[in-house]
């Protein structure tokens, strides 16, 4: 397999992930995560810092654990609160991670980032090996984490999630814990992300404040929505096409030599949007539409009268 497809499928592994987290949170749990960013560098500098110092598995855990704890506070902060409160207080933590990642040099090493990154297997790797061991990696992982999620979708827990979702007021009145179902949702989606950013600090073995911009989080929400909302295998589907739309519109620059870079990002910006509102118009449910289920699904115990 060429250098170029092994990076393309690396990079559409690290979309599939941090889809597939934000497709448990918002999809799912009806949760708004607009800081997806910040989350994705938490991951990836854990293991940048503490990858060295304990190896790449411990990192790796460590690095979700870390994602995790930290989506568990922000939830039970506003979540308690309003729903709505979630989505402005992770546009906060999305700003304070960037910020805190450019100024805090002795630990992040600033806008120079931090290099030398061990990537997992590395002592056991052939020469010249390393980008198809990480390539297995990054398949398995995203293969991994997806069985999980889809037994946990299938799981009591997620078929309340979604009638929680769709009525917390009568999943409330029903005795659901709606709050700590919703907690547990936002810290698993957190710990997924944190996985997505430590598999791209491991593939590109460097890291820098610059590659946890807010687009990320566009992409997220983009690919979620052209998979169909509450749907796994929809979203891989989704972070593929948004990824193939990425790549295809980079050969923008052949077509038209003379349109400059800045003018380059806002068309191809500007034709993933369109194919977007396309899709949105001719399959709004998305790729891969999320089954419906009878109302016994979610609550077993509440017969129908009549």
């Amino acid at each position: 397999m060429s250098a170029y497809l092994v990076t393309l499928v690396i990079l559409v592994s690290v979309a599939a992930l941090v889809g597939l987290a934000l497709n448990l949170q918002w999809g799912l749990a009806g949760l708004v995560n607009f800081g997806v960013s910040g989350f994705v560098a938490l991951g990836a500098y854990g293991v940048a810092i503490t990858a060295p110092h304990i190896g790449w598995l411990p990192a790796m855990i460590f690095s979700a654990l870390l994602c995790a704890a930290i989506s568990m506070a922000l939830a039970l902060l506003s979540i308690r609160l309003e729903e709505n409160y979630l989505a402005i207080v992770t546009i906060g933590f999305g700003e304070i991670v960037r910020i805190l990642l450019l100024n805090e040099g002795w630990l992040t090493g600033g806008a120079l980032g931090i290099a030398d990154i061990p990537r997992p297997f590395a002592a056991i790797t052939p020469p010249g090996g390393g980008d198809g061991v990480i390539l297995a990696f990054a398949i398995a992982l995203v293969a991994l984490v997806f069985v999980l999620l889809e037994l946990l979708v299938r799981s009591p827990f997620g078929r309340v999630l979604r009638a929680v979702r769709d009525d917390a007021t009568v999943a409330s009145a029903l005795g659901k814990p709606v709050l700590a179902l919703r907690v547990r949702a936002f810290a698993v989606g957190g710990a997924v992300m944190g996985l997505a950013g430590a598999l791209h600090a491991f593939y590109l073995t460097y890291i820098d404040p610059s590659q946890f911009t807010p687009i990320i989080t566009a992409y997220a929400f983009m690919a979620v929505i052209a998979g169909g909302r509450g749907s796994n295998l929809g979203l891989l589907l989704g972070a593929g096409s948004i990824m193939a739309l990425l790549e295809a519109t980079r050969f923008l620059k052949d077509l038209v030599p003379s349109i400059d870079g800045a003018q380059l990002s806002a068309l191809r910006l500007g034709m993933i949007g369109i194919g977007i509102v396309l899709l949105l118009i001719l399959r709004p449910q998305g790729l891969v539409a999320e089954p419906r289920r009878r109302a016994t699904e979610f609550f077993p115990n509440a017969k129908g009268e009549g």
